[in-house]
């Protein structure tokens, strides 16, 4: 008899497994030498809200981030990620992480190296592990993600997207998730377990 295919479960990290964002905000306190209470915790895309004006000074905030500060590995987890993964992999579904960590040139072996001592360490399952700014190509079933401009182009191609609420998405419409129960509960009722079909 064979075997039915899996549904495969395209995971960002950023933002999504991990809190980069609450991790990044005690490294810019730090680089931009601001007391920590002066950086909003509601941030839009790119940091502005930090005086993180143009891509050259978050480059710079990012690298030292990553090879000074272990960005990748320091991180904590967003509460429920490694429990309801878990769960859907249990339940047969493929997680297949997919992660845009090597856009700044000349430290990929830390960027990598430190995403997988994350993601062990954390017991987060998975079955692939994918770095790469294209997230269509890895062709997943369907995408929990976070970051605006990845959600709009994954759902342009027609792919069914979770978009995992935080403040630099909240103009991004529905399927949102406020948490990983949600997320879960999105994933295990807008699919069927075997099958490839999104409904509706």
């Amino acid at each position: 008899m064979q075997e039915k295919p899996k549904i495969v479960v395209g995971v960002d990290l950023d933002g999504v497994c991990a809190d980069f964002y609450g991790r990044m905000r005690e490294i810019a306190a730090e680089w931009l030498e601001k007391p920590l209470e002066d950086l909003p915790k509601d941030v839009s895309y790119g940091l502005r809200e930090w005086g993180v004006h143009d891509r050259s000074q978050y480059e710079s905030l990012h690298r030292f981030a990553v090879t000074q500060r272990e960005l990748f590995s320091s991180m904590p987890m967003i509460p429920g990620a490694r429990k309801y993964l878990r769960k859907l992999s249990d339940e047969g579904y493929r997680i297949r992480i997919i992660t845009h960590r090597l856009f700044i040139h000349y430290f990929h072996a830390s960027s990598v190296q430190q995403t997988v001592e994350w993601l062990d360490s954390h017991g987060i399952p998975y079955w692939d592990l994918c770095f790469m700014k294209e997230k269509e190509q890895v062709g997943a079933d369907i995408y929990i993600e976070d970051t605006p401009d990845n959600v709009l182009q994954l759902r342009e191609r027609g792919l069914h997207t979770i978009c995992f609420a935080n403040s630099t998405n909240m103009h991004i419409a529905a399927p949102r998730a406020l948490s990983w129960e949600q997320t879960y509960a999105m994933v295990t009722q807008g699919f069927p377990l075997h099958g490839s079909k999104i409904p509706g």
